[in-house]
């Protein structure tokens, strides 16, 4: 059985101290404290371990009720995360209950609501690195918890995203990236900063740009001068309509995937880990 002093059983959408997981609005978790930084839930042990790990502090806990007398085998990977903070409230119903309550059914039992923390500037993120991504506009929290899961797995050392980009700490993209959206370090530019002062502070680091665009003038990604750069950072367009003209043209190249005859692009997602693999 699990032993927390603060193990709360709730019934109901009144208990306001619940309200993280019962919010429809990421949006607003993310805004709740500003100026100071807000908050946001994770999902699944796995998840909340790499969260915690990372060094965010939870709030909160929510938990299925079956996980915690012990009998599921896997309870105790919930046990040891929890019994680390003796002091956050675990709140707990059975699995009918949180799904009226939440809206779905928990994956793995398990939710937490951590504080966020300040994010760095993008001069701060990139100082001493090779291999970047920059992400521009990006909104589907599969496709930037795809990249995110495939940065940390290719050894890209930094993801960057404009301003316009879903937030890689909502609980579909840090699902999806399985939690590695907490193992590669990541900002978000401040709104109006891409592309024109964003592309200055990258020249300033020594980086050399790639756009990942289907033109005219587009060199393969095999390319060799592409892979001699001692500093690059890998630009990916939003879904659909890709990167912006102004993007393209300040990049140092335009670079393309080879593509079998009657296929012109691969999702956002697929080019991504197609690119890391190859330059990183």
């Amino acid at each position: 059985m699990l032993k927390h002093d603060n193990i709360i059983k709730i019934s109901n959408l009144n208990e306001k101290e619940i309200w993280p997981y019962v919010s429809r609005s990421e949006v607003g978790l993310l805004r709740c404290n500003e100026p100071q930084p807000g908050i946001f839930v994770a999902e699944s042990p796995n998840v909340i371990e790499r969260a915690i790990n990372a060094g965010y502090e939870p709030v909160s806990f929510l938990i299925e009720e079956k996980y915690l007398d012990g009998s599921i085998r896997d309870g105790m990977v919930r046990f040891e995360l929890i019994e680390r903070f003796p002091d956050v409230p675990v709140y707990t119903a059975c699995g009918e209950v949180l799904k009226d309550l939440i809206g779905y059914k928990l994956t793995r039992g398990m939710l937490a609501a951590f504080k966020r923390k300040r994010l760095m500037t993008l001069s701060e993120i990139i100082k001493g690195k090779r291999r970047i991504a920059v992400l521009e506009d990006i909104v589907n929290p599969t496709n930037l918890g795809a990249i995110f899961r495939s940065a940390a797995a290719l050894k890209m050392d930094a993801v960057i995203l404009s301003y316009g980009c879903s937030d890689p700490l909502y609980k579909r993209s840090s699902r999806v990236a399985m939690g590695n959206v907490f193992l590669v370090p990541w900002t978000i530019m401040d709104k109006d900063m891409w592309p024109d002062e964003g592309m200055k502070i990258l020249r300033s680091e020594g980086f050399k740009t790639a756009a990942m665009a289907l033109c005219n003038d587009s060199v393969s990604i095999a390319d060799k001068n592409l892979h001699q750069e001692e500093k690059l950072a890998l630009i990916l367009g939003t879904e659909g309509s890709g990167l912006l003209d102004e993007t393209i043209k300040q990049c140092d190249y335009t670079v393309k995937i080879p593509m079998a005859d009657g296929v012109d692009s691969l999702n956002v997602a697929a080019a991504a880990a197609v690119a890391f693999w190859e330059l990183a």
